[in-house]
């Protein structure tokens, strides 16, 4: 009974101490002076890594508007920044993402500058939802994420931000599969080959892009011969882009039955899907369990490998549209032709100069 109570106790000062223990500031000032402002900063960083949020900003605002041509003001800025974000919340997250674009629009040739935009992109990543709801925050963050690399390519934070817009460009695709599957069961075939082509098409790095480019080549099967060429365009591009996939055998079939030239697999392709079967983690029985319960989308199906798409994703128009200025046939009994006999239009009266008067309701 006493150990029992010595390992309760045990467990109960590490749980403690987790809890208490001060979490390190990311961009200390190391010089060691007794300058006032340095003073005042190194007071704020004490006071962030306890956890008084509101405290250390308060010094920290001190030091920026007493003195005014310290060193330090960069410095100063970006920690009440990272107070706000180490703060966290939806009220939190917003002003330090105000405070992050402020530093970035102030100090934009320092290396913290990619640091802050690096945050901003984290800011809406942990905000993401999963994929059957509301993509507001996995868009911003693909279009932050996107902001890094553009404006801070060579940035130690580049590799970082890259493999985080693989994760939400999963996420976002996975959004867009979903929605055209619910329109192929639906049997809104163009709705659906118009919504999963363009995705395939604007993220080929997409885990189930070979699902999805097999159900683009059934609807376009059943929406008729018109459409059999791009039916088999679907299949050659499974064979041809993704060779590894279970479907790749099942496509040659449908090609054969459609006597259709079956391509090549293209070498990059292989090489890059090998390396995704070695990498890709999966999530465990008590992660399957817990992701029930989670807003947070799973990210482990995204890849490890190959350029994620530098562009949003922009709707198009579905092939049933037809194109402003293009012919178009018409089928069915409707036809026309030239009259044999013009001499009607000239012996018959114009029906245009009397128009037919419009019926009297019945007297009862």
């Amino acid at each position: 009974m006493r150990l029992r109570t010595l390992a309760i106790l045990a467990l109960v000062a590490v749980l403690l101490t987790g809890c208490f223990r001060r979490k390190k500031y990311e961009n200390p000032i190391t010089q060691d002076t007794t300058q006032p402002d340095k003073v005042l900063f190194d007071k704020a960083i004490r006071d962030l890594e306890k956890g008084r949020y509101q405290v250390a900003r308060l010094t920290l605002q001190t030091l920026i508007n007493t003195y005014d041509t310290s060193e330090f003001l960069a410095k100063s800025k970006l920690a009440i920044a990272d107070s706000w974000f180490r703060e966290g919340g939806s009220h939190g997250l917003a002003q330090a993402e105000a405070e992050y674009k402020d530093f970035i629009l102030f100090y934009p040739t320092l290396e913290e500058s990619a640091e802050a935009q690096s945050k901003i992109c984290m800011i809406h990543y942990r905000q993401m939802e999963k994929p059957d709801r509301d993509p507001t925050h996995a868009i911003r963050a693909d279009d932050e994420c996107r902001q890094l690399t553009m404006q801070f390519p060579n940035s130690k934070f580049a590799p970082q931000s890259q493999q985080r817009l693989r994760e939400i460009q999963e996420v976002i695709a996975e959004g867009e599969y979903r929605v055209g599957d619910f329109y192929f069961k639906k049997g809104s075939y163009p709705a659906s080959t118009n919504r999963l082509d363009t995705m395939v098409s604007h993220y080929p790095l997409f885990s189930q892009a070979d699902e999805a480019l097999w159900r683009i080549g059934e609807a376009y099967g059943k929406m008729g011969p018109r459409f059999q060429d791009k039916s088999a365009e679907a299949y050659q591009r499974i064979v041809r882009e993704y060779p590894l996939s279970p479907l790749a055998d099942d496509a040659k079939k449908r090609l054969r039955n459609m006597e259709r030239e079956i391509p090549e697999a293209d070498p990059v392709a292989i090489a890059r899907m090998e390396y995704e079967r070695e990498n890709t983690e999966e999530l465990g029985m008590s992660g399957k369990f817990w992701s029930i319960f989670k807003k947070s989308p799973n990210v482990k199906p995204a890849a490890k490998s190959g350029a994620p798409a530098n562009e949003t994703l922009r709707p198009s128009v579905p092939v049933s549209v037809p194109t402003p200025g293009a012919t178009r046939e018409i089928g069915g009994d409707v036809t026309a032709s030239t009259p044999a006999d013009s001499s009607a239009l000239d012996s018959q009266p114009d029906a245009r100069r009397n128009p037919a008067k419009p019926e009297q309701p019945k007297k009862k």
